[in-house]
């Protein structure tokens, strides 16, 4: 089964990218849609994840881009974009990417901010996925993730971590109607992702990693324990990721 993990973080550091890579290989994972990580300490994320926050840390999204260039075309770079200060930048080099994420986690803010409107316009136009995870603050909370895809109904959004709990049914009831809106399931508890394969249907269900902070077995085990059956399983593994990402093959070992 030719799997695609949707999200995987690049961290610095000279052992990257060949750790990912050897990460991937152990767990038979083909491709991954990477994103810039480590911008600030694990324990500062968790509480703006609780209580709201921003850093002004620059993700180093040209690191990412050289990086899966050369990688043979198993890692795919998205754009980490601060909607305060990376609107002009995204808008200049888009077509270099593969996708859109935004993180109010990390850069604090609202949804309906004109910044973030701005770059999802540039992904509208570059036919990006914009990868976004909600939190609990006001503006940036799965309602908030509704309006947005409904000014963009044109744009794919990937609701990230269905959820920053690991167990937000409230959410995923939340985001159901919005057929624009898929779920990506790292790091969420195995009934949630039951329940985003049942409400959703496995169409709009990406799987993901979260590595470095997940071991990818993990995840794969959880997939493992939906007990899916082979049309759907294909589908969470890698096929959807693929209609998202616009790409029309497998990757496959040269």
């Amino acid at each position: 089964m030719n799997v695609l993990d949707f999200h995987a973080r690049l961290v610095p550091g000279d052992g990257e990218p060949g750790r990912m890579l050897a990460a991937m290989d152990a767990a038979g994972i083909g491709q991954a849609a990477v994103c810039a990580g480590g911008m600030l300490p694990l324990e500062r994320l968790a509480r703006q994840l609780n209580d709201g926050g921003r850093t002004e840390t620059a993700a180093d999204n040209e690191g990412v881009r050289r990086a899966c260039e050369a990688s043979g075309g198993r890692l795919l770079p998205f754009y980490f974009a601060d909607p305060v200060r990376d609107v002009e930048a995204y808008g200049k080099c888009a077509f270099d990417f593969r996708g859109l994420e935004i993180s109010p986690a990390v850069h604090g803010g609202r949804l309906d901010d004109p910044g973030v409107g701005e770059l999802v316009d540039i992904a509208g136009i570059a036919g990006h996925p914009v990868y976004l995870v909600t939190v609990a603050q006001p503006g940036a909370r799965p309602a908030d993730l509704v309006r947005l895809a409904a000014r963009f109904p044109h744009v794919t959004f990937v609701w990230g971590h269905c959820g920053h709990t690991g167990l937000d049914i409230t959410g995923l009831n939340t985001v159901a109607g919005s057929p624009n809106v898929l779920a990506e399931l790292s790091g969420c508890l195995t009934v949630t992702a039951r329940l985003a394969v049942a409400r959703l249907g496995a169409r709009r269900v990406l799987f993901g990693t979260e590595y470095p902070l997940q071991q990818p077995e993990v995840e794969l085990c959880k997939i493992a324990a939906l007990d899916l059956d082979r049309p759907d399983r294909e589908a969470v593994l890698g096929a959807n990721a693929r209609r998202v990402l616009c790409e029309e093959t497998p990757w496959k070992q040269p």
